[in-house]
């Protein structure tokens, strides 16, 4: 796959030595600074290379949506870029700007490099965003001494955006031409980026699997099937979902619907349209989600049980009146951890 790199710059946001007095949010005795470069970084194979690790990267990640609130001043930046009344390199600095000023009202600030990377992909133009982190590493030079050397940690970042231009161009009513990274640091890190951007939530990619698997429930519960029958429909449509996620790319309904059986002369997509599910043409697959097509799981009370569908009523029997499940065939290491427990109770 080529990346095509049309503009890319780089700037620096550090932490600085504060004199005054500090304020609730502010992270020790420092404020936020920016360094900004005053060029666009030349285009060469080492910068290919590394925007396509990092578009890789980002698309393997889970992803929020946005859509950017009227009043949001970024927004209009962008808008002046694409009507080329404001340049690449100027629109950067003020974006540098901004998002020190945002992230400084946050404990959790800290250094790093900010990229800002307009490039095509597959006939569609992007703009990426995202505050790197720097690694120091050692390494052994021709004259073999060891020495420090500082290194941008392109393979984990969370604080990162992208912009589908090319959608935002074709239909700017989309809830979907912003995405950015779920902060792992609680809602804080999407809140700040969120803010920064000036923008309100969008296309929401896990209401969309949970209603999938709605819908192909129901669309197995009206077709009248067996109970291992249901469970292969499910695992056809596990399987295309586990697909498009190991390759990257996005479920397709109509394509899901290829590989469904037609259950009472409707096919899937006919059902959930006739059904109003309202789920997108397409969606990113989300792993946690789907993962209950094919298993039954849930933890409670200090237990905590995950099975695959197929053995229930197998191995696993479940007595509904009990509220019990009974499983024949221990796995082998809890069958061990079972045993020396006996012994040592014994």
């Amino acid at each position: 796959m080529s990346i095509e790199v049309k503009q890319i710059i780089l700037h620096q946001l550090y932490l600085a030595e504060n004199t005054a007095e500090k304020t609730e949010n502010q992270a020790e005795n420092h404020t936020l600074t920016t360094r900004l470069r005053s060029q666009l970084l030349p285009v060469n194979d080492e910068i290919e290379q590394m925007m396509l690790q990092l578009h890789q990267n980002y698309q393997s990640k889970a992803l929020a949506y946005g859509v950017f609130k009227g009043e949001s001043q970024f927004a209009r930046q962008l808008n002046r870029l694409m009507e080329n009344e404001l340049d690449f390199i100027a629109f950067s600095q003020q974006s540098a700007q901004n998002l020190a000023a945002e992230l400084a009202k946050y404990v959790f600030a800290d250094s790093g490099t900010f990229i800002l990377c307009q490039y095509t992909f597959l006939a569609t133009d992007y703009l990426f965003l995202a505050l790197l982190d720097s690694r120091h590493s050692m390494l052994v030079d021709e004259e073999l001494d060891i020495r420090h050397t500082s290194y941008l940690n392109i393979q984990q970042y969370d604080i990162a955006a992208r912009l589908n231009l090319t959608e935002l161009k074709l239909s700017a009513a989309s809830n979907r031409y912003l995405s950015f990274i779920k902060g792992r640091v609680g809602r804080k890190i999407s809140d700040f980026f969120m803010d920064f951007l000036g923008a309100d939530s969008g296309f929401d990619p896990k209401q969309q699997n949970l209603t999938l698997l709605q819908a192909v429930d129901d669309f197995c519960q009206q077709g009248e099937l067996s109970s291992k029958q249901i469970q292969e429909v499910k695992k056809q449509a596990f399987d295309y979902c586990k697909g498009q996620l190991k390759v990257g790319e996005e479920v397709v309904l109509e394509e899901l619907s290829d590989t469904l059986p037609s259950l009472n002369q409707q096919n899937f997509s006919q059902f959930s349209q006739q059904q109003q599910y309202e789920l997108a043409d397409s969606f990113p697959p989300l792993s946690g989600a789907l993962k209950s097509l094919t298993k039954y799981s849930g933890s409670g009370k200090g237990v905590t049980l995950s099975f695959d569908a197929a053995l229930l009523n197998e191995r696993i029997i479940w007595d509904e009146q009990s509220d019990s499940l009974m499983i024949k065939g221990l796995p082998a290491n809890l069958r061990d951890q079972l045993q020396r427990f006996a012994k040592s109770d014994a």
